[in-house]
């Protein structure tokens, strides 16, 4: 097992500003096969997170048109962070404790450097759970 959350991380997530559309991160969710786009101010700094979930529930049924409605809409705000050095047993009881599947890596300054999912986790922990096949899968299968 791993023991820092920046040897499982996905490095270089995607990020958004707060007034890009909802159909913008629908799109960079689609085609680089993610599920959660971080949104950062001009300074690089976390906001916050949209999953595809937040764009369905809150950008689609609750505003409606996608292409009008800004991701500072329908972000969430209230994140739990972890850092690279951080031991990966640290985002594991930060995931559980609040029944969250991914978690953003900041570094000192609150800037996104990586992504932990719990698909990662899973791939690390038992590569022969259904989880790690299911997220160890080529997407464009």
């Amino acid at each position: 097992m791993a023991r820092t959350v920046g040897e499982l991380m996905t490095r270089d997530p995607v990020m958004r500003q707060p007034n890009a559309s909802v159909k913008d991160a629908a799109r960079v969710m689609r085609d680089r096969d993610i599920g959660d786009v971080l949104v950062a101010d001009d300074g690089g700094r976390l906001v916050g997170m949209v999953t595809g979930r937040d764009i369905f529930v809150r950008g689609i049924a609750d505003r409606g048109d996608p292409s009008s409605t800004r991701l500072m809409d329908i972000v969430s705000k209230d994140l739990e962070t972890v850092t690279e050095k951080d031991p990966v047993e640290k985002a594991i009881e930060k995931m559980r404790s609040k029944a969250i599947r991914r978690i953003p890596v900041v570094d000192v300054s609150g800037k996104p450097v990586g992504m932990l999912t719990i698909g990662d986790l899973a791939v690390d922990l038992d590569s022969r759970s259904a989880l790690a096949d299911i997220s160890a899968a080529d997407p464009s299968r």
